[in-house]
């Protein structure tokens, strides 16, 4: 039997702030007990930890990343390799990735074809979404059998026609069956037909910058979806969790949902909370490294994505992690932005930015836990396991120094990309020491750990539906 014992932290919850010690056995977290009492003190271990003045936090749940994803031409920068090991740097010990069904092919074939890029290769613990992008009887079928398996949320497209794109029936379709097997449909919510129509006309009058991809994906667009997915979803009398929420018009049809007493959930990311249009519109194409879809909006749009988080119409903070590096991937959209691939680096930089939220005011430490840690465990069917410190609990524990300052830099992340979206960020906060399963991955900021420690876990369905 292998302890470790965790002396003299602030151990921060979701729900609970108590300075105490933690006793971890053989890969759990086996007690717990106020710093200083005979009962902690009697414990011995092969390893201990010294937290004094640290808090002592759940290993970050992030669930919406794309390790390896093909996408415009190009594949995503990180592997499962280096992305799971710039999240434990990160203080994120657990990740949900997305399987991608392509069209023509079954979602067993996707989900085995992700099974074989991850397998022995993630530093830290991971599970599968599965992308649904042919919907028909036999994805029906399907979906019924990955639910049992512990793959128990499945996306959907309204943008990307000719990609991943579904249309309202097959939405419908697809919404009906999670009705009926316990699955969540995850949705991406942009007006894609419309959007598609917006491009044409763009580049047709010249308007070929990064900054226009900002301009053609309307926040509208954006609500109108959100409005339509709900609907959708409640006609199916399915659950919903609307991805990468960044318009407030989008979060007010949340809200909406939600006072309704629908069983209608949204997740926002950093970039979204931190980043604006300003950035989309940085000259000489720099602009490019901040498209992503739903696109960055007018900083105005922060304040209700905060306000969301603070009253729970916003429940969970993923990264949608998807790098592709400037020189030579993000160039692929020199002279026409629709050419750019979507996506922002991001897995290593969410605890931080969200505790630098914590310093700013935004949220409290305890919701800082919540959305990063036990919301997105519970809302995918990880928690206790996941998102939390408590016996029986997985020992995903983070040693975090409240008090370190650092500068978000390219030159030191640890991410397989060429630049950073936070360059020059200085936060407050640091991850120290990171263990997954009670195994040290990050210790005292030097990288201890393997690929092939972190395993595929199974998850059960969403934990918050009435």
């Amino acid at each position: 039997m292998s302890r470790t014992v965790i002396r003299g932290g602030l151990v921060v919850t979701a729900s609970d702030e108590i300075h105490a010690d933690v006793l971890i056995e053989d890969g759990r977290i086996a007690a717990l007990a106020a710093s200083g009492t005979p009962a902690a003190e009697a414990w011995t271990a092969e390893r201990t930890i010294d937290a004094t003045g640290k808090y002592v936090i759940p290993g970050g749940v992030d669930a919406h990343t794309h390790m390896e994803l093909p996408f415009g031409g190009t594949f995503a920068s990180d592997s499962f390799e280096t992305g799971t090991r710039a999240a434990a740097w990160g203080g994120t010990t657990t990740i949900v990735d997305f399987a991608v069904q392509s069209v023509g092919h079954s979602l067993r074939e996707g989900l085995d074809a992700w099974n074989a890029k991850a397998d022995g290769k993630c530093a830290i613990d991971y599970a599968f979404h599965m992308i649904v992008s042919d919907v028909n009887n036999e994805t029906l079928k399907e979906m019924d059998l990955l639910v049992e398996e512990g793959v128990t949320s499945f996306k959907q497209f309204m943008a990307y026609p000719g990609v991943f794109y579904s249309d309202d029936g097959q939405i419908l379709r697809a919404m009906q069956r999670s009705a009926e097997n316990g699955g969540l449909i995850m949705m991406h919510a942009e007006n894609g037909i419309a959007i598609d129509v917006l491009v044409e006309q763009a580049l047709a009058r010249g308007e070929t910058d990064p900054r226009y991809h900002g301009e053609v994906r309307k926040a509208l667009l954006e609500a109108e979806a959100t409005h339509r997915a709900i609907k959708l979803a409640q006609v199916a009398g399915a659950p919903l969790y609307v991805v990468h929420v960044s318009a407030q018009e989008a979060v007010a049809e949340l809200a909406r949902a939600r006072d309704e007493g629908l069983n209608v959930f949204g997740e926002t990311c950093p970039q979204y909370l931190f980043l604006s249009t300003d950035n989309l519109a940085e000259p000489d194409f720099e602009g490019a490294k901040y498209v992503c879809s739903t696109p960055l909006r007018p900083q105005q749009h922060q304040a209700a994505l905060w306000r969301g988080l603070r009253t729970n119409d916003l429940q969970v903070v993923s990264t949608d992690h998807c790098p592709f590096c400037f020189v030579g991937q993000k160039e692929l959209g020199r002279g026409d932005f629709s050419k750019i691939p979507n996506g922002l680096p991001g897995v290593e930089n969410r605890m931080d930015l969200l505790h630098q939220a914590v310093v700013d005011g935004h949220i409290s430490r305890r919701r800082w836990i919540e959305i990063a840690c036990a919301t997105p465990a519970r809302m995918f069917g990880l928690y206790p396991k996941k998102g939390t410190i408590a016996p029986g609990a997985d020992a995903d524990v983070v040693i975090y120094d409240p008090h370190a300052e650092q500068i978000i830099s390219a030159e030191t992340h640890h991410m397989n990309v060429d630049y950073s979206a936070y360059e020059g960020r200085r936060v407050t906060g640091r991850v120290e020491t990171v263990l997954s399963r009670g195994e040290p991955v990050i210790t005292e900021r030097e990288f201890t750990g393997r690929a092939g420690h972190g395993v595929y876990t199974p998850r059960s369905t969403c934990q918050y539906l009435n």
